[in-house]
């Protein structure tokens, strides 16, 4: 095979820097071809939804612009990838394929079939892990079982040590004498025909340094008060990395060793500690979901596959649309379709209330959230939405069902979130901005607001529906 050349196939690693397969494939001290294939039948029955491609579109086009300022270039091509990576193999008589690990259960099986055939072939293969802090089948129980609940997954995770540090970003490395043929990224189709992402390109900046500035961003301006911070949409609080992750533009190590070097600083510990804890949360999905395949469509909780969930289409629109009458509810939905991204407080009220106030199914909601959030993971996404319904791993109890109006005044206390994402209840005044209809009726027309017109009633009384989903629950045990 001509100057050992060796492939590189990027896929949830779209970066430089901390990418163990470039680093391996570089250390041969022989020409290296990037590659990425787009595959999405691979994917089973969660191909990467409308919002993922855009931001995909994006993030090849960044990191193809990286490449070719150090002598290099992506190489694209689509359909089967063991298909491509046999056709690349003999187009360019390579020896050698490097890639990152992925979990999800649908990669995990093409990808065992994919090193399986290669290596029958000659082809040397090594895998590595490139996107967790920890393999899934590093952190087990006593007994050698994977963890079910966080707080024990974590301390476990905590007595592996410090996560070894991330790899530099290489520097310029021998490229082909010869180019393989390459699709262009725009032939892949990932944008969308109208333009309905005008509100991502306003708020995010996909690519590896795109992920660098938002985690330095964080680390000036919000990790100080994130204990705090964390629960308030109304302003920056929280890191924006979760899209960064993963599409791999930034690796969990980078993220945990940055907030580490700022020990010295006047960073408070809690605040540290509250964040690498919520990349634990991003472990212990990916833990869960490895160990737990089937958890992407059934619920984990076996009894949760008798519970009576209702398939009310009209409902589920009006959940989708923004319009259920429940300003908190309705600001997160229309911050999600403008922005692809929602806060993680209110994915929680928004997820309760259809599960719990409107009994829709868990499965309805993560569908959704997988079609329009730029950072649609589905380990975290199924994990996040089986939590909130009761039905997962640590699941938070049934019972726990959130009041929308008091989750409002809680933690959008000032009402800034509401009047930026409902502008028609704007000038209302911040006793009622959680509740319209308790305004009187003077109050309704001096801000402008005809319930039912310029804003809908609510579509529930959360005290009755709260009530029937708990007989609902109750339902399971009888």
């Amino acid at each position: 095979m001509a100057d050992g050349l060796s492939l590189v196939w990027f896929r949830g690693d779209l970066r430089l820097a901390d990418n163990p397969a470039l680093t391996a494939s570089i250390s041969r001290g022989r020409p290296v071809i990037p590659v990425f294939i787009w595959s999405p039948d691979a994917e089973g029955a969660w191909p990467p939804g409308a919002a993922s491609r855009w931001w995909l579109h994006q993030s090849l086009i960044a990191l193809d612009h990286d490449l070719r300022r150090r002598g290099s270039r992506l190489i694209i091509a689509k359909g089967s990838a063991l298909e491509s990576l046999q056709k690349l193999l003999r187009s360019t008589r390579a020896e050698a394929v490097y890639w990152n690990r992925r979990y999800e259960p649908a990669i995990v099986e093409r990808d065992r079939r994919v090193e399986e055939v290669l290596r029958g072939a000659g082809v040397t293969v090594e895998t590595l892990p490139g996107n967790l802090l920890f393999e899934p089948w590093q952190v087990l129980t006593k007994e050698r079982k994977p963890y079910r609940v966080f707080t024990p997954f974590w301390k476990a995770c905590r007595a592996q040590g410090e996560p070894s540090p991330p790899i530099s970003p290489p520097g310029r490395w021998k490229s082909p004498a010869k180019w393989p043929k390459s699709l262009k990224i725009a032939a892949l189709g990932l944008e969308p025909k109208i333009d309905w992402a005008a509100g991502f390109r306003d708020v995010w900046t996909p690519g590896e340094h795109g992920a660098t500035r938002q985690l330095e961003q964080f680390r000036r301006e919000a990790l100080a008060k994130y204990v705090r911070g964390r629960d308030r949409p109304d302003s920056i609080g929280t890191s924006r990395l979760s899209p960064h992750l993963h599409f791999g533009e930034i690796t969990p190590r980078q993220v945990w060793h940055a907030l580490q070097q700022r020990k010295g600083k006047r960073t408070a510990a809690a605040a540290r500690s509250k964040f690498l804890a919520e990349l634990g949360w991003r472990e212990f999905a990916h833990h869960v979901l490895y160990h737990f395949p089937q958890t992407t469509d059934q619920p984990l909780r076996e009894e949760f596959k008798r519970f009576p969930w209702r398939h009310d289409a009209r409902r589920l629109k009006t959940w989708q649309r923004g319009r259920t009458g429940f300003p908190i509810v309705d600001a997160g939905m229309r911050e999600l379709w403008t922005t692809g991204w929602m806060h993680n407080r209110v994915r929680m009220i928004v997820a309760s209330f259809l599960t719990k106030d409107l009994l829709v199914t868990w499965h309805a909601g993560a569908e959704w959230f997988w079609d329009t959030l730029v950072d649609a993971d589905l380990a975290n996404n199924t994990l996040g939405w089986q939590w909130t319904a009761g039905c997962g791993a640590d699941a938070a109890p049934f019972f726990r069902i959130f009041n929308p109006v008091l989750q409002g005044r809680k933690f959008d206390p000032d009402g800034d979130y509401v009047r930026r994402w409902v502008p028609e209840l704007a000038a209302l005044p911040l006793k009622y901005l959680h509740e319209p209809e308790k305004a009187p009726d003077n109050v309704l027309a001096d801000a402008g607001v005809r319930l039912g017109e310029t804003y809908p009633g609510p579509i529930v009384s959360h005290a009755d529906a709260r009530d029937s989903a708990l007989a609902a629950f109750r339902s399971l045990r009888d």
